[in-house]
């Protein structure tokens, strides 16, 4: 298939490049990644690469905060054994699909892992379900009118929170059971919660509020390297992208369905766990 490859009979150098090819897949896909990371760590620092970012994306956060206490040695022999797990044909290449595969792994066995972890601290009767009630009272605790006169952007949190709760209760019992829960905590992963993650989407990066976003609204505020002085090199790869690959109809700006498209794709993934 296409894309690098990287031939697991020779483990020095192997890893080296798998490790790298990790760091350019991770950076590809960052940016549509929606409402969660692949890791705790930021992607950029300043605007400079972070490469503490791969470390977790690439091995997971428990097995990367392992890894830490391992000495050179000890990692490098760990390592070793990944790149047969990752290499899932068998061939002794480890391509692109497999990368982002073994990626996309990790990236659910971490939704998994958040889902168990907050549903089970907000079932508060431990009934299987999670009502409004409950996820407001363990989340934010009691809250009066006065604390969103106070602070118009903790109601603004809290409407969202709440339209995205009633739209992800898809047997409308006004509660969620665990299935639905993730599509509460994580609604780029479900299909039936596209308008809402577009939404969203909008409300944070639509600056002018005319329903598109731009390319300097997609950027952000890159901010400059501090060693240099200049714009990190993601923004002319980001740039790129935009106009060859987000941009589908090429006028300028990207539409709901463009938005959509970035950020939850149709084409096929892997869903190998």
């Amino acid at each position: 298939s296409g894309g690098p490859h990287i031939r697991s009979s020779q483990p020095e150098m192997s890893l080296q490049v798998v490790l790298l090819l990790s760091a350019v897949l991770i950076a590809r896909a960052d940016v549509g990644v929606h409402d969660h990371d692949l890791s705790d760590e930021p992607h950029y620092k300043d605007g400079v690469h972070n490469t503490e970012y791969d470390h977790e994306a690439f091995l997971g956060r428990d097995d990367a905060a392992e890894f830490d206490e391992l000495t050179p040695e000890e990692s490098k022999a760990r390592l070793r054994k990944l790149v047969p797990q990752i290499d899932t044909n068998g061939d002794g290449f480890v391509d692109g699909d497999e990368m982002r595969a073994w990626l996309a792994k990790q990236l659910r066995k971490y939704i998994y892992h958040d889902v168990e972890t907050q549903f089970e601290s907000n079932d508060a009767d431990k009934n299987e379900k999670v009502t409004w009630d409950e996820f407001v009272n363990t989340t934010y605790g009691y809250i009066e009118e006065e604390d969103f006169e106070k602070d118009p952007q903790f109601q603004q949190m809290v409407n969202r929170d709440k339209k995205r709760f009633h739209r992800a209760d898809l047997d409308d019992d006004k509660a969620l059971n665990k299935d639905e829960y993730i599509h509460f905590i994580h609604p780029e992963e479900s299909p039936d919660m596209a308008d809402i993650v577009v939404d969203e989407s909008l409300e944070d990066m639509d600056k002018d509020k005319d329903g598109f976003l731009s390319l300097e609204e997609y950027l952000g505020d890159p901010g400059l390297d501090p060693d240099t002085g200049e714009l990190p090199a993601w923004v002319d790869v980001e740039n790129k992208t935009f106009h060859d690959i987000r941009d589908l109809n090429h006028d300028g700006k990207m539409d709901r369905d463009e938005i959509r498209e970035w950020i939850m794709p149709t084409a096929p993934r892997s869903e190998e766990r």
